[in-house]
């Protein structure tokens, strides 16, 4: 098996982890064992999938069911899927939330970028699903495209002490990324990082790295060198190395202090019982 990048081997780390992975998507039809295996081969050991509808849960708990160990769920609407039966959805959600184990709520958030047809119901999801991982405590995991200040302003009305979770493929400012750690929320860091046009290059490394886990959003937005293409779990030794360089340390320091983060939010423990 290809090590995509073989300087990882001369270092002792703790395990990679994609906190934020659609591999159970019919991109991954032809390959998922393969995919799943070039990843171990690069010690990506644990893969987060985010649930966008009901249509695709069955396939996620099927991927689960291969690599039990391995595979951890969400569930949630995303935005995007909020259409005129998003109640219906939400039921879903509940349900199922209330018989199975889920490492966190997700992904949800707001989206003005693909249509504000239905945002008010966007909103109203977004706080429902809130208030779920409220009662479960369970952390949330929030897409956010267009929308940063609606999003932050909902999190600082509903701010909790049991409140937190994930911003997943991070693209805001500065000034958002500060409003995001003070709510205790982690900024999740993928492809983009890598883009000449990214701009979060710019300041991340004003962030402390205590406040960043590592994503891929497979089979989107894959980093440079493979950007336009189909992304996957083992691409995300590259978004490592970009970060090594933007904070001037080394990988096994990135992927140890990333990892460690991971830990801190879900409860991997908790889904495998």
């Amino acid at each position: 098996m290809k090590i995509i990048n073989a300087k990882l081997n001369n270092f002792d780390f703790m395990e990679i982890i994609d906190t934020h992975t659609h591999l159970y998507l019919d991109q991954f039809d032809h390959d998922f064992d393969d995919a799943i295996q070039r990843s171990f081969a690069n010690n990506i050991s644990k893969f987060v999938f985010p649930s966008i509808s009901s249509m695709h849960y069955s396939k996620m708990v099927n991927c689960k069911k291969k690599y039990p160990k391995n595979i951890f769920l969400m569930l949630g609407l995303h935005p995007v899927y909020v259409d005129k039966n998003y109640l219906q959805e939400l039921k879903f959600v509940k349900n199922e939330i209330n018989q199975n184990n889920f490492v966190a709520i997700g992904e949800i958030g707001l989206d003005k970028y693909w249509s504000t047809e239905f945002y008010k119901q966007q909103i109203e999801a977004f706080e429902m699903q809130i208030d779920l991982a409220l009662k479960k405590n369970l952390p949330i995991i929030i897409h956010c495209r267009d929308a940063y200040k609606d999003v932050i302003d909902i999190l600082e009305k509903k701010k909790n002490k049991n409140l937190r979770g994930i911003f997943h493929c991070f693209t805001g400012t500065y000034e958002d990324a500060q409003r995001i750690i003070n709510l205790e929320f982690s900024l999740g860091i993928g492809g983009v990082v890598t883009f000449k046009n990214g701009k979060i290059d710019q300041f991340l490394n004003k962030i402390s790295l205590k406040n960043i886990v590592l994503e891929t959003d497979s089979p989107y937005l894959a980093p440079v060198p493979y950007r336009g293409k189909r992304n996957e779990s083992s691409y995300i030794i590259h978004v490592v190395e970009k970060l090594s360089e933007i904070y001037d340390m080394k990988m096994d320091q990135i992927i140890r202090q990333t990892s460690l983060n991971s830990y801190k939010i879900f409860n991997f423990d908790a889904q495998n019982t």
